[in-house]
């Protein structure tokens, strides 16, 4: 009927055909060109606009009465950084925190001790907080875990009632069905950024060992950080969930894909900002996971890994369930490409024994073929018979990564359910910088200390 009375003839359909390829074969792959070089220009702008000499600084805590051979100890303390960023800031302080206590009321004291030693540090945190969102009338934000009676508010609840602070719970469990916000953060007039495994705990000042950086003169770096804090900000409130179309001042195009160009300490890196779990990362915003792996795949040498706990399973499940991401990723670094391996795992009285049964499988691996080399040490902080009655306290905290191409700190214990279900954030900074090289030297430190010890076999 088309060919006698209707307008499309059957002679126009090879020439329709013909003008779709047409289409497909020239004109799409030149507007895919175009989309390319628009998306090209964008990324070359953020990178000029980001080329900053920032001023990037490793943060630890020694614990008290843990000394090392040669005082290989340089680094500006968790306290005098902590202290240093309440001092100067001038508007603004926002902190993304798992629990509150700074002060020693969380632990119950020996009848002849008033105070534990070392709590007064945690003390100095508090007052000057406390200080600042009144007397100095700073504007202070706070995001922690929705509390429990193992990891409680005390001092947050000061800050409510004092109006020193705007406080909000974040209930992960409730937006992704379990896990916590475990993120340690720091974000100063949203210039000055500290990121790390520092609890705000006064333990994490004085009887735990903690490893974090501090960020200065960084404007896209903290800015990019002050979105992952908003993100929280915007998913702390009682009736929240996660939206089906995020805002898009929420979005970022910084990541593992388009990291930017930054001098640090005068060596030029490349750098991004990684978030977990995936429910709560906006468009993007590259997962935590997947920074550790991209890290893992880029190393060409060696992956030195030093975290509190690292078991290839979901811990915290009902029943147990297997996760070898991370195992499969080292597995495949040292068998594939000769990558050598070393992990230095914190050894306590909470430590699970059969954590020892996974490490073992990834060491023995060592000499199975050529080439592959994988170590593991356990790594047990010295006490006291008065420091070993602190609960809680004298262990590694540590939580991060260094090859020899890239560092990489984080907030998140290596288990499953932390990048899964659990709110955490890593920094990542890939190119032979000056940050990269003192990351090794800590670990080498710390690994031929005399805290590190071969695992049981």
């Amino acid at each position: 009927m088309w060919g006698q009375k209707g307008w499309f003839k059957p002679s126009c359909v090879p020439i329709t055909i013909i003008l779709l390829l047409i289409v497909l074969v020239v004109i799409l792959p030149l507007l895919d060109a175009a989309e390319k070089h628009h998306r090209s220009a964008a990324h070359d702008y953020l990178r000029n606009k980001c080329l900053q000499n920032c001023s990037i600084s490793l943060v630890e805590t020694i614990p008290d009465g843990m000394s090392y051979r040669n005082g290989s100890t340089p680094y500006r303390s968790t306290h005098d950084v902590w202290m240093e960023m309440i001092e100067l800031a001038n508007s603004t302080i926002e902190i993304a925190s798992f629990y509150w206590t700074l002060r020693d009321t969380d632990v119950k004291r020996e009848h002849n001790i008033l105070k534990w030693p070392g709590s007064e540090r945690g003390e100095d945190i508090f007052n000057s907080l406390l200080a600042a969102g009144t007397t100095r009338g700073l504007k202070i934000k706070i995001v922690q875990s929705e509390p429990t009676k193992t990891m409680p508010d005390l001092d947050t609840e000061v800050f409510r009632r004092k109006n020193a602070a705007e406080v909000r719970n974040l209930n992960m469990a409730r937006l992704v069905g379990s896990g916590i916000l475990h993120t340690k953060m720091w974000l100063v007039d949203r210039k000055m950024v500290y990121v790390g495994s520092a609890n705000l705990d006064w333990r994490a000042l004085s009887h735990v060992k903690e490893l974090g950086v501090l960020i200065k003169n960084c404007s896209c770096l903290a800015q990019d950080m002050a979105k992952i804090f908003d993100v929280y900000w915007l998913l702390a409130t009682p009736d929240a969930k996660i939206p089906e179309v995020w805002p898009e001042e929420l979005d970022t195009n910084i990541n593992k894909d388009i990291p930017i160009s930054i001098y640090i300490n005068g060596t030029k890196g490349l750098t991004y900002l990684a978030s977990s779990p995936p429910p709560i990362c906006p468009p993007g915003r590259t997962t935590d996971i997947d920074a550790i792996l991209e890290s893992i795949e880029k190393a060409d040498k060696f992956v030195y890994v030093a975290v509190m706990d690292y078991m290839p399973l979901m811990i915290y499940t009902p029943k147990p369930r297997f996760w070898p991401v991370i195992d499969d990723a080292l597995r495949a670094a040292a068998i594939d490409r000769h990558v050598e391996v070393r992990l230095l795992i914190s050894w306590t009285n909470h430590s699970r024994p059969e954590e020892n049964l996974f490490l073992n499988s990834l060491q023995i691996l060592t000499n199975a073929f050529r080439g592959v080399k994988i170590t593991v040490k356990r790594f047990v902080v010295p006490s006291t018979a008065a420091q070993a009655k602190i609960p809680y306290a004298r262990l590694n905290h540590n939580k991060y990564m260094v090859t020899d191409n890239t560092a990489y700190i984080g907030t998140s214990n290596w288990s499953g359910d932390y990048f899964n279900t659990t709110g955490g954030i890593g920094f990542v900074v890939h190119g032979n910088t000056s940050l990269r090289s003192q990351l090794e030297e800590i670990f080498l430190r710390d690994w031929n200390s005399d805290f590190s010890y071969p695992i049981p076999k």
